[in-house]
């Protein structure tokens, strides 16, 4: 049991649990690696049918494969478990607007974010499991099958990268810290007139297009880049969108909230996670938020960052 391992329901051994994440996880990479290479996926789920062919494409097969996958390992690993299992697949039949889910503890899943990048090929697509109590994360996970690279952040305990043969990695943030030298994780496919508006304000020292939120944080983690910003527009993230990266930046130190400096809060009754916020290394967080917050004024009056 690692030092300040996390409280977690009655019956549930942090050790234990993470192994299961380990197995599941990177079944859930085998999955989506051989449906975005159309081969014959494994776990006994069927190869996708093209959309020509008048079927389900492969990101349907994909998300609907894995999502089976997780939820039904979680099940029967844990039977007892006091949770409840939330998932992208399963949010229309499970929710009701404004109103959150009565569960103390909730497992918040996304088997495929960035769903583009996978079509697309890019590899920039990620697989998402976040424990949430009280609306704040206390745990996540943040898989990418193509970099195989299976992210684990546990709040108070610390995060870390493992590969396929457990070997670990630590957290490596960058040292830059002042704002000009700051390096920017970007959307590839979400981008408005009014993010880049900000980015011209903040004046940051360069950014780098990535696909999936996952896939952005863990470039933070890595010390490739510093700082992401989730702008919304028509539409904005939602809660499995940002529970586990948030999860994993939180435990190695980060920090991931509203420009105003609100944390996001999960299970509210609403799943989007609406506003100007900001995931960084921390160095210098405060300043960034104050910045984009005084410039958003000037940008959009009225806004709520």
């Amino acid at each position: 049991m690692m030092p300040n391992a996390p409280l977690l329901p009655v019956g549930v051994d942090l050790e234990v649990l993470l192994q299961h994440l380990r197995r599941l996880s990177w079944g859930a990479a085998d999955i989506l690696l051989a449906y975005a290479r159309g081969e014959q996926p494994p776990h006994g789920f069927s190869k996708a049918l093209s959309v020509d062919d008048g079927g389900e494409g492969p990101v349907s097969a994909a998300d609907l494969a894995v999502n089976r996958w997780l939820l039904d390992g979680l099940e029967a690993n844990f039977p007892l478990a006091d949770w409840t299992l939330l998932s992208e697949e399963t949010a229309k039949e499970q929710l009701t607007a404004g109103e959150p889910l009565a569960a103390e503890w909730l497992w918040i899943l996304d088997p495929l974010d960035g769903t583009k990048d996978f079509l697309q090929g890019t590899g920039e697509y990620a697989v998402h499991l976040a424990l949430v109590r009280g609306q704040r994360p206390v745990l996540g996970v943040v898989l990418l099958p193509e970099a195989e690279e299976l992210w684990f952040g546990v709040i108070g305990s610390g995060a870390w990268c493992e590969d396929r043969q457990g070997k670990c990695s630590p957290v490596r943030f960058s040292q830059r810290q002042a704002v000009g030298e700051l390096m920017l994780v970007a959307s590839r496919n979400h981008r408005d007139n009014r993010l880049e508006q900000l980015l011209e304000s903040l004046a940051l020292g360069g950014s780098k297009a990535v696909g999936s939120v996952g896939c952005k944080v863990t470039t933070i983690l890595r010390g490739e880049t510093d700082l992401y910003i989730s702008l919304s527009g028509r539409s904005a993230p939602k809660d499995w969108d940002m529970a586990a990266p948030e999860a994993v930046l939180m435990a190695a130190g980060g920090c991931f909230t509203h420009a105003d400096g609100r944390q996001l809060a999960y299970n509210s009754g609403d799943v989007r996670q609406a506003g100007c916020l900001i995931a960084s290394h921390g160095l210098a967080h405060a300043q960034l938020c104050e910045a984009a917050a005084r410039a958003m004024q000037e940008i959009d009056p009225g806004f709520q960052v």
